[in-house]
């Protein structure tokens, strides 16, 4: 299993290299298929984050859905076993859902509701890679925009993907409607989606643009 290591506005030294390789060994107990570990390790200059300054995100690249965890710590070890324990948690699931999938029932009812009694999301953790960013004409504000190949998926597949990736939103089109969808998460084990008005060719794998 290949890990691959990137700091961003920080370096990463050899001996955080040899600690992030022990303790990823881990990882291969529960995922044999895995082909590769993404690291990105990124430093928050603001000494008003200094409390979180260090940031550790892993991303499993297997040949099933793509599992990610992220923490953050006033320390880069601190960080990285944060973010493995959630990893792991993951992958646990991942796991046993693969043993149960015949047997799998909806985690719990969705709620889809109009798109104005929507909450406003949560920021979405910033891309690891693939990211392309732009500002919105003269203004001081920064789109961060990232490209996914996207297949039909039931609402049930949706949350599931949503929760191993660790975000509060997914985007993925209904493979019941063929409608572009996404799922959110409420409060709890709450959760509600909102679709569009329209349908896309489901012959063909789909692209879809994800903001965040």
């Amino acid at each position: 299993m290949e890990i691959v290591v990137a700091g961003r506005h920080t370096e990463v030294l050899p001996k955080y290299r040899a600690h992030l390789e022990q303790k990823l060994a881990k990882v291969e107990q529960l995922a044999p298929r895995a082909q590769r570990i993404d690291v990105l390790v990124s430093h928050e200059a603001n000494p008003r984050q200094s409390g979180s300054c260090e940031r550790v995100e892993l991303t499993v690249v297997d040949k099933g859905p793509v599992i990610r965890a992220e923490a953050c710590a006033d320390d880069r070890y601190a960080a990285l076993d944060l973010a493995l324990g959630k990893l792991l948690e993951r992958l646990r699931r991942t796991r046993d859902r693969r043993k149960d999938h015949r047997n799998h029932t909806p985690l719990t009812p969705v709620d889809v509701r109009p798109l104005e009694q929507v909450p406003e999301p949560a920021e979405a953790p910033a891309p690891v890679d693939g990211a392309v960013e732009t500002t919105l004409g003269d203004s001081p504000v920064v789109i961060r925009e990232k490209v996914h190949e996207a297949l039909p998926m039931t609402v049930d597949d949706a949350l599931y993907e949503m929760e191993l990736v660790g975000h509060d939103f997914y985007l993925f089109i209904d493979a019941e409607t063929a409608q572009p969808a996404v799922a959110y998460r409420r409060r709890g084990w709450s959760y509600g989606v909102i679709k569009l008005d329209t349908a896309v060719r489901t012959d063909a794998p789909a692209s879809a643009v994800v903001g965040g």
